[in-house]
Parts: structure tokens; sequence; C-alpha cells
């Protein structure tokens, strides 16, 4: 009887232990509910900069026209316009060949006149006025009219030449940046291309050639938007 009365008592805190911790777990389970109910709103928010979002961006047009114009006010504008910066130092290099002929002569156009002049109205005392180079090692004395009108001819005619040089080459870089401004978007990828394809024609039984164009149109290329 005593061991019975021993196992009862046992089974009976051992029921009380189990009834109080699922009492304990139950209360935890109701606390966690209610805490994990709760939501806290965000302070931040995010405000859209425009009202109307694009989703894409186009890139800008390369215009020819502009590099048309700037290329006919300042020389090598133009090309820098179409990122071809390598023909600036070109442009300039081939402008200086008759910029630098226009100034010799006319330098010697303006000295073989004065001498000319001086020599055909004979005012012998302006002669140390005419250039050295212009004066006779043998005589001492200044070349003859005849001389002198040839030279101031020849450098008149060698300096109106440099004039008509210098704008044939800035009319050529004008021309370089259109037409580069216009190549600028043309598409010379693999795509395009021509390509000869033998043929058979069953109607004439006799082979055909074929001449295929494949022409592909430029893309802009698509930005996404930020």
């Amino acid at each position: 009887m005593r061991c019975i009365k021993i196992v009862i008592l046992f089974i009976g805190v051992f029921i009380l232990f189990k009834s109080n911790a699922q009492n304990n777990k139950q209360q935890l389970a109701n606390s966690n509910l209610i805490d994990t109910s709760v939501k806290v709103k965000p302070d931040t928010t995010i405000v859209a900069k425009d009202t109307i979002v694009k989703d894409t961006i186009a890139k800008k047009k390369h215009d020819p026209a502009k590099a048309t114009r700037r290329s006919a006010i300042i020389p090598g504008w133009g090309q820098a316009y179409n990122h071809q910066y390598w023909k600036i130092p070109l442009v300039y290099g081939v402008l200086a060949i008759p910029a630098t002929t226009f100034v010799y002569n006319n330098t010697w156009y303006k000295k073989t006149r004065d001498a000319y002049e001086i020599v055909v109205n004979n005012e012998t005392d302006r002669y140390d006025e005419i250039d050295p180079k212009l004066i006779s090692k043998t005589t001492g004395q200044p070349l003859s009219a005849q001389d002198l009108q040839y030279y101031r001819n020849s450098f008149r005619k060698n300096r109106d030449y440099s004039i008509l040089f210098f704008l044939i080459v800035w009319g050529v870089n004008v021309v370089d940046a259109t037409v580069f401004g216009h190549l600028k978007d043309f598409d010379v990828s693999d795509d395009l291309s021509m390509q000869l394809k033998p043929d058979y024609n069953p109607v004439t039984k006799q082979p055909n050639v074929g001449l295929a164009f494949n022409i592909k149109n430029p893309t802009r290329k698509i930005l996404p938007a930020f």
C-alpha cells in the first residue's frame, strides 16, 4: 500500500508540473501574438521627381548641320563635334602652309613694289629704303625697273594663290565635317553587306545570279531611366 501511495503521489506531482508548463507556454504564445501583430509605419517615404516617369530615354541624335556650321566658323570645331579630335592638328597644319606663304609673299610684294616705284621715279635719295637683297652686288645699285616689276608681279600672284589655297583648305574642312557628320549614325557593322547568291530558275531551267543587299537601319541606344 505504501508503494502505491508513493506512485500516486509522483503521478499527481507530474500532472501538476505539466499543467503549469502548458499554462506558461500558452501565455508566452499570446504575448508573442500581440507583439507580432504590431506593425511600425516606416518614417521615410519615396517621392517621385516627376509625375510622369518615362521607361526609357532616347539618345540625343547627332546633327550634321551643327558640324557644318561649326567648321565654317572655326576650322576643326566640326571635327571636334564629330569626336574626330585627331583631325584637328591636320586641319591647322594644312592651313598653316598657305598662311605662312601669304605672309612671306605679301612682305616681299610690298618691298619690291616700293623699290620699283623708287627706281621708276629716280628717287636716288631713297635708295637706302630699298631692301639690301634688291641691290646688285656687282654695281651696288638697285635692280632694274624691269626686274623689280617682274618680282613684284610674281610675289603678288603667289600671295593671291595663297589666299585661294587657304579658302580651299577651309572649304575642305567644312565638307569633311559635313560628310562624317552624316556618317556618324550610319551603320557600318557586319549586317551591312552585299552578297552574290547563285540560283536556279525552274521555269527557264537556267542558272541565275542574284545580288543581295543587306541594309540595316541604324538603331538608337536606349538608356534606362533613373
